[in-house]
C-alpha cells in the first residue's frame, strides 16, 4: 500500500510539472529564434512582399486553435496606425508571428513602452523593429507647423524634435519630410532603451535587438537604418577606456 502511495505521489509531482512547463510555454517562453535570425526573418518576408510571392499561411481553424494555448511572436513591431502600412503583409507574417503596437507617427510614449516590455519581456519576443513609412501623415502636420486641433497636438509635440533635427540638416524642402519621417524614426527606436529599463536591461543582455526601418509606399521595400546607441551610454564607455569607441546598434542583418 505505502509502494502504491508513492507511486501515486510521484505520478501526480510528474503531471504537476508537466502541466506548468505547458503552462509557461503557453503563457510565452519564447519563441525560440536568435535577435538576428528574427530579423532575417522579418527581411525575407518583406522581400517576398515586394515581389508578389507571399508565402501561403494558415489562418485556419488549426491555427486559431494552436494559437489559444499561447503566442509566440517573433518580433515586435511598432509601426504607424497608416492604413497603407500593415506590418504583417508588409513582412509577410501570419497568425501570431509579430506583436504590432501601432500609432500615428510611431512615437514611443508611456503606452507604448508598456506594450513592448510585455512582448519583450513575457513573451521572449527577441526583436523590436521601428516602422517609419514614407508619406507619414503624423509627420508631415508636424513639418507644415500650424495649431494642430484636439489631441493630434500631443503627437505633434513627440515629433517635432526629429522634425527640429531634420530641418538643421537638410536645406532643401523638398526632402525635408523625407528627412524628418528617417530622424522620428530612429528618435522613437534610440528612445526604447533611454525611457524603458526593461528593455534596455534586455538589450544589454543580448536577449534583445533593436532594429528600424522606413516602407517606401511605392515599392513596398523596407530600408533598414542605423539605431544609434545610447550617447550617455558611449560617453561612459569612452571615459574608462579611451582607445575604444563604443560601436552603435546595427540594424542590419
Amino acid at each position: 500500500m505505502t509502494k502504491m502511495r508513492r507511486f501515486l505521489a510521484v505520478f501526480s509531482f510528474i503531471a504537476i510539472m508537466f502541466a506548468y512547463a505547458g503552462t509557461m510555454l503557453a503563457s510565452g517562453g519564447g519563441p525560440g529564434i536568435s535577435t538576428d535570425g528574427a530579423l532575417k526573418k522579418l527581411i525575407d518576408g518583406n522581400t517576398r512582399y515586394v515581389e508578389g510571392k507571399q508565402a501561403q499561411k494558415d489562418i485556419g481553424d488549426n491555427r486559431r486553435t494552436e494559437l489559444t494555448k499561447g503566442q509566440h511572436p517573433i518580433a515586435v513591431i511598432l509601426s504607424c496606425s497608416d492604413s497603407r502600412v500593415p506590418p504583417e503583409h508588409v513582412f509577410d507574417q501570419g497568425l501570431g508571428d509579430i506583436f504590432v503596437v501601432r500609432v500615428a507617427g510611431n512615437i514611443a510614449d508611456k503606452i507604448e513602452l508598456g506594450s513592448v516590455e510585455y512582448a519583450v519581456e513575457h513573451l521572449g519576443v527577441p526583436l523590436i523593429l521601428v516602422l517609419g513609412h514614407q508619406s507619414c501623415g503624423a509627420v508631415k502636420a508636424t513639418v507644415d507647423g500650424g495649431k494642430p486641433e484636439g489631441n493630434i497636438e500631443s503627437i505633434v509635440k513627440k515629433i517635432s524634435p526629429a522634425v527640429k533635427r531634420a530641418k538643421a540638416k537638410v536645406k532643401d524642402k523638398n526632402k525635408l519630410l523625407d528627412a524628418a519621417i528617417l530622424e522620428n524614426t530612429k528618435a522613437t527606436a534610440g528612445a526604447l532603451t533611454k525611457k524603458s529599463a526593461i528593455i534596455r536591461h534586455l538589450v544589454e543582455e543580448g536577449k534583445v535587438k533593436i532594429a528600424a526601418g522606413v516602407y517606401n509606399l511605392a515599392t513596398g521595400k523596407v530600408e533598414l537604418v542605423e539605431v544609434e546607441a545610447d550617447k550617455e551610454k558611449k560617453t561612459s564607455e569612452a571615459s574608462h577606456e579611451h582607445t575604444h569607441v563604443a560601436e552603435p546598434i546595427q540594424a542590419g542583418h
